[in-house]
Parts: structure tokens; sequence; C-alpha cells
């Protein structure tokens, strides 16, 4: 015991690998905070409270180093950056994890019939909406998809109107379960043809 007392008082320990621990430790504990945060918004009520207890075992043994070695300034440094680089490898995980559904809102000006029509063939259920804007009449567009596919979804809309404008938004719960092109059916194609314009 006394010479494991000594390893750990000796000036490299102390202000080496004591640091580098806290800095790891700190980003696998607030990867797992993140991670608990996206199981508790998707709804997943077995893997959220599993996730905090690792996250609050971590952040015990974190605390608990930097409080042996209080009067160590590299203690605190590696605390804080542990922290930031946690939280953007956290923000990394969520994006690649992709889960759940989101809820997409389009609203354009023009191609908005096209838009839907196109949705609908490849297997999308799609909702519109007549409204006015402040420029005049606008075409507004639901469609629920997979979030994994997303990107490629953008990519359709700018493609049938560069201008229009929409918003995503993440779908926890639903009253009834949907299948959806997004999760079982063909992807849509990234460069679908610009549908022609009348008189042309």
């Amino acid at each position: 015991m006394a010479a494991f007392a000594e390893l750990f008082n000796r000036p490299l320990f102390a202000w080496g690998v004591i640091p580098v621990l806290i800095f790891a430790s700190r980003i696998f504990d607030v990867t797992i905070g993140t991670l608990r945060i996206i199981a508790v918004s998707k709804g997943f009520k077995r893997l959220a409270p599993l996730f905090g207890f690792f996250e609050v075992l971590l952040w015990l043994l974190v605390i608990k180093l930097v409080l042996t070695y209080v009067t160590n300034w590299a203690c605190y440094v590696t605390y804080a950056a542990g922290f930031s680089a946690g939280t953007w490898v956290g923000m990394i995980i969520e994006d690649r994890l992709s889960l759940g559904n989101v809820i997409v809102r389009v609203i354009t000006r023009s191609s908005g019939k096209e838009l839907a029509e196109y949705l609908r063939t490849h297997g999308y259920r799609v909702t519109e909406l007549d409204a006015r804007g402040n420029r005049g009449p606008v075409e507004i567009i639901f469609t629920v998809i997979d979030r994994q596919k997303l990107g490629q979804l953008q990519l359709v809309i700018r493609r049938f109107n560069p201008k229009a404008f929409f918003t995503v938004e993440d779908v926890r719960s639903a009253s009834a379960k949907l299948t959806l092109a997004g999760q079982s059916g063909p992807a849509l194609p990234k460069w679908p043809r610009r549908p022609r314009r009348k008189g042309k």
C-alpha cells in the first residue's frame, strides 16, 4: 500500500497520468450523457436509466480524482477540456445514429404539388395545405420520414425549388405505426427531374 501511495504522489504521475485519465473519463461520461438524452427524447425507457447509471458513476470517479489532486491546476484544465471534447463527440454520435422519425414541413410558392406527387409515387405519406404568406399564396407539405433519409429528402426539395423553406422536427411518438418509404421502401433519387413549367 505504501508503494502504491508513493506512486500516486510522484510528480510525473500526478501531472501526467492523472490529467489524461480525467480527460478521457470526462469524454466518456459526457458522451454517455448525450446518449441518455437521446434515449429519453426517443422514449427508450430501458436504455435511458442504464446510460444514466454509468454517466453518474464515471462522473463520481472523475470528481474524486480532481478533489484528490485539488492543488493540481492541470486537473481542472483537462476536466474542462474533456467536457468540451465529450460534447463534440456526443454530437457526432447523435448525428451518426440518426434514430427515430422526423416530420418535415415544406413551405413553397412553386412546385409544391409536383413535389408532393413525386413523394407519393415513392411511397411517402404526404399532406398538402393551401396557405397564404407575406407575399401571397403558398403551399405547405407535411411528411414523416426516417431520420436517416433526411439528407436525401433535402436534396429532392432543393431540386424542385431551391428557395423552398422547410423545417425539421423530431417525432417522439405517433397515434399509429406508419409504414414509411424512408424505412422499408426504395430510397429517393438524389436528382429527380425538374417539373416542367406550363406553357413550355
